[in-house]
């Protein structure tokens, strides 16, 4: 009997330890932190609500929290949750894909469009850099003479709205 009382005032003890270092060892799962490599379900939108993006009727998306392989407000919202978890964040354009950034958009002479392109408002096309990495631009006027390109992500400028659910830590 006096055995049982240590044990019990030690469980008491121990559980004590964990609810006030916030873990309840009868209802804690673990949470999603940096470094982890977690599957994720989203739809992306605009804030006017226009989808973009969505892992929906596709395998969840894959990634290490931390690692640049998503954009930084994704990130962060996925820290903390756990499995099941579902929630809808708003993703600042800081936190996304940026702000449009004018040193990005540029003309350039139609004669220097690769042959046989007819250039369209709207049309994407793979640009080499001095370095050797390939960029994707997107055509936004067209003229006789010139071609404005844009070299800025199609979402910059943009805030973001995020439907998450954590399916699955690694």
């Amino acid at each position: 009997m006096k055995n049982r009382g240590i044990l019990v005032g030690i469980t008491l003890a121990v559980a004590a330890v964990l609810l006030l270092s916030g873990c309840n060892p009868l209802t804690s799962a673990p949470q999603a932190k940096e470094g982890d490599t977690v599957q994720v379900h989203y739809t992306g939108r605009l804030v006017d609500g226009t989808i973009f993006d969505s892992s929906a009727g596709k395998d969840p998306l894959k990634f290490t929290i931390g690692s640049g392989q998503v954009i930084p407000g994704f990130d962060k919202a996925v820290i903390g949750m756990k499995v099941g978890d579902k929630k809808t964040v708003k993703i600042p354009a800081a936190d996304a894909y940026g702000p449009v950034r004018q040193d990005l958009i540029g003309e350039i002479p139609r004669d220097r469009l690769p042959q046989g392109v007819e250039p369209q408002v709207g049309q994407q096309l793979q640009s080499t850099q001095k370095n050797g990495q390939t960029i994707i631009v997107t055509i936004t006027k067209v003229s006789d003479n010139t071609v404005t390109i844009d070299a800025n992500h199609p979402l910059a400028g943009q805030d973001l709205v995020f439907d998450l659910e954590l399916v699955k830590i690694l």
